[in-house]
């Protein structure tokens, strides 16, 4: 069965670029300085609010990756790193377009909080760009077995409370975390504003690198397939 390992980087638009019904509704509850700055700072965490600049995809069986990233204003390319290719678009439909041609191969996809964030996120921009998903992101989590979102299988659905983040998972397991390299999702807005869009897809690829490497402990030592 050929699995497939995949993560996002958004990028949330200018908080004061939204009309005053759109502000005043995120605005709505804040009471301080601080909890508005961090309401502004949030736009990246919604589809509605924030576009895809980067998809990093992982091949579990054979390692190779390929990661769609933005470069607005600039002629596409592509680029060859070891196992890796980077494929550079001019815009967000471009790359989700790129996202639907590889995914379709595949009989199972692998996230890390994949259903809370990423793969929402993905169908609802695929629809606000008009493209037609060609693969169900969101089957039913305990009937279908396509989607292996690790939050929820190391947390037992649930079971567990606390949702630890994928950092401190890896850590935990002794797997080398992605936030080790300097970079986090809190950088990816900045990055980029500086036009450095190959670092951010470089970052995201080392995201589904340690999402492998979690997944591998976690189907070899916890998992117990379904009779």
């Amino acid at each position: 069965m050929p699995k497939i390992i995949f993560d996002i980087e958004t990028v949330g638009s200018e908080f004061d670029s939204f009309d005053e019904a759109t502000k005043e509704s995120f605005l709505k509850y804040t009471k301080t300085d601080e909890e508005e700055q961090e309401v502004r700072d949030s736009m990246s965490f919604y589809p509605l609010t924030a576009q895809v600049v980067t998809i990093a995809m992982l091949e579990v069986e054979t390692s190779r990756a390929f990661v769609c990233y933005q470069t607005p204003g600039a002629q596409p390319q592509k680029l060859v790193e070891g196992d890796a290719e980077y494929i550079s678009t001019a815009n967000e439909k471009q790359l989700l377009e790129l996202f639907w041609k590889k995914i379709e191969k595949y009989d199972q996809f692998i996230t890390f909080n994949g259903r809370a964030f990423d793969c929402p996120f993905i169908m609802i921009r695929s629809g606000m760009n008009r493209l037609k998903p060609t693969r169900n992101l969101m089957p039913d989590r305990f009937r279908s077995g396509a989607h292996i979102d690790l939050m929820e299988k190391l947390t037992f659905m649930g079971a567990s409370r606390k949702r630890f983040s994928l950092h401190m998972w890896c850590n935990a397991f002794g797997v080398k975390s992605p936030k080790e390299d300097g970079v986090t999702g809190l950088d990816v807005k900045g990055l980029f504003k500086e036009s450095r869009h190959l670092d951010i897809a470089r970052y995201c690829l080392r995201d589904v690198g340690a999402t492998k490497e979690l997944f591998i402990l976690w189907d070899k030592y916890i998992n117990f397939p379904s009779s």
